[in-house]
């Protein structure tokens, strides 16, 4: 049973870097980092609301982030999805036809993982995880809202991520030009790629905060660029890592979930 997102992937040249941004300057408690040598990363887990931010250096030049990265440069890398049950998840792939990376389950950051294909999951890396164990996560001054992804049909993906992942439909325009896909107090925004031709992908994030003004102090106080308007922060990528930003003012703080037990 796939209950929520567990983390959005971030690929980042140099850890010390990004947490610059994302620790420091936003605030987000750091949960544990560890050298995976399997997939060429050292990688971190940053709590923010009900999932967390995973940040990717590589620590190789021929790993999948060291590619992806001279690629497309830093920025939004995967989509990760908790999963209550990860081995009978990949079981179920397999028996269905899924095209998978990884054909077993894997020991990783976020506790056993396995990665599909991007071409199984409408061009975008997806990743389930099994945490080995819960615990509240700290609490933070944001919280992920909203997943912006690029797709090249924005119905034919919310069905397959219904099929894969039994994610229920939200809204949608009676155009499909854009849907959303709730799950676990996160949306998945779905939206088509401009020009035609370009390559499917996360596009960028929504994080509510409950306190604008304390988060515009820290980033002036950390030197961080962003635009305000009546919607919130607005922060472009080279700001916040390659990951562009929208923080938006949420009327109460967020209850902390139910995450893996720190290392």
């Amino acid at each position: 049973m796939i209950t929520r997102v567990h983390h959005v992937g971030l690929a980042v040249r140099e850890l010390a870097g990004a947490y610059g941004f994302w620790r420091d300057a936003l605030g987000l408690p750091l949960i544990r980092e560890a050298a995976l040598p399997d997939q060429g990363v050292r990688a971190a887990l940053l709590a923010c609301g009900s999932c967390e931010i995973e940040l990717l250096e590589p620590t190789t030049a021929d790993g999948g982030v060291a590619r992806f990265l001279a690629r497309r440069g830093e920025g939004p890398h995967h989509l990760c999805f908790e999963s209550d049950d990860v081995r009978r998840e990949v079981s179920r792939f397999l028996g269905t036809g899924v095209d998978m990376i990884d054909v077993a389950p894997r020991p990783g950051l976020a506790g056993t993982i396995a990665f599909l294909h991007p071409r199984a999951s409408g061009g975008i890396l997806c990743e389930v995880a099994t945490p080995p164990d819960h615990v509240p996560l700290p609490e933070a001054p944001a919280a992920v809202t909203t997943v912006h992804l690029l797709v090249e049909d924005v119905r034919a993906a919310a069905t397959l991520y219904g099929d894969l992942f039994n994610l229920p439909l939200g809204l949608h325009r009676p155009d499909w030009s854009i849907a959303q896909l709730p799950i676990g107090g996160v949306a998945l925004h779905l939206s088509p790629v401009a020009p035609a031709g370009a390559k499917p992908g996360l596009s960028g994030l929504r994080l509510g905060t409950p306190d604008v003004d304390a988060l515009a102090a820290r980033f002036d106080a950390h030197g961080i660029a962003y635009r305000r308007g009546p919607f919130g922060l607005a922060l472009a990528s080279t700001a916040a890592r390659g990951a562009p930003l929208v923080i938006h003012p949420t009327p109460h703080s967020r209850e902390p979930q139910r995450q893996e037990g720190q290392a």
